[in-house]
């Protein structure tokens, strides 16, 4: 059974052809991930995955998230 942040990177790959979806999903798993340390992994994830490709959508949706 795959983990909740296995999961969410999942989708993303397969949403990463649509932009919209792409930012969409991503929102929605940041709010899903209710641990920090998971949304820090998610972070480093997502930048080394799409970074060249997303990055205005990373810095806009990560940028939201308040680490504590």
């Amino acid at each position: 059974m795959l983990s909740m942040l296995e999961y969410i990177k999942t989708i993303l790959q397969k949403v990463s052809f649509d932009k919209a979806l792409f930012e969409k999903e991503l929102a929605k798993a940041i709010q899903q991930l209710v641990v920090p340390d998971e949304v820090k992994q998610l972070k480093r994830w997502c930048y080394a995955q799409f970074g060249k490709v997303y990055r205005v959508i990373l810095n806009r949706c990560f940028s939201r998230v308040q680490f504590t």
